[in-house]
């Protein structure tokens, strides 16, 4: 089933190897770690007062919710090779903006899942205002996209290189 660009995540192999992996460890031990630390805060007696059953309690949630974003994540991830460098805005791709027409004003960064965000480069997910704003965009044209303070921003794309890191 092919899912609209705006929802699919490009993930190289070693990412989704490294996120399945993630994904298997929370659902198998560490799901049994966090339930055997449960059952022994509970027979420790009275759970309104047992602080050690609310945090376990509280780490298994904070896991339940990362185990149902990666499960997401994965479903929706397109695995294999860079985009191709056409000029076309896809996920996977370095962008390169100019601001409102001025030229020197400019911001590269990758459209790509937040889970990838590297130091290296600044990192947009393809479903934020600007990346979906962007998203399946040719050098040359103009996108806008609507700022947190409701003004809308006009961006001109300059650049669309696929991510080599």
């Amino acid at each position: 089933m092919t899912q609209p660009s705006g929802t699919v995540t490009w993930l190289t192999q070693e990412a989704y190897d490294q996120l399945k992996a993630e994904l298997e460890h929370l659902s198998g031990p560490a799901r049994a770690d966090i339930a055997k630390k449960i059952e022994q805060a509970r027979e420790e007696g009275d759970l309104k007062e047992n602080a050690g059953y609310h945090a376990a309690k509280e780490e298994q949630g904070k896991m339940e919710a990362r185990v149902r974003q990666l499960t997401q994540l994965l479903e929706s991830a397109q695995v294999g090779a860079a985009p191709a460098d056409t000029g076309v805005v896809a996920p996977g791709m370095v962008v390169t903006i100019a601001f409102d027409g001025d030229e020197d004003d400019t911001l590269a960064f990758l459209l790509a899942s937040r889970e990838f965000a590297t130091s290296d480069i600044e990192t947009y997910s393809p479903q934020s205002p600007l990346g979906s704003a962007v998203l399946d965009k040719k050098v040359g044209d103009m996108a806008e996209y609507q700022l947190p303070n409701g003004r809308t921003a006009r961006v001109k794309v300059l650049a669309a290189k696929p991510y080599q890191g």
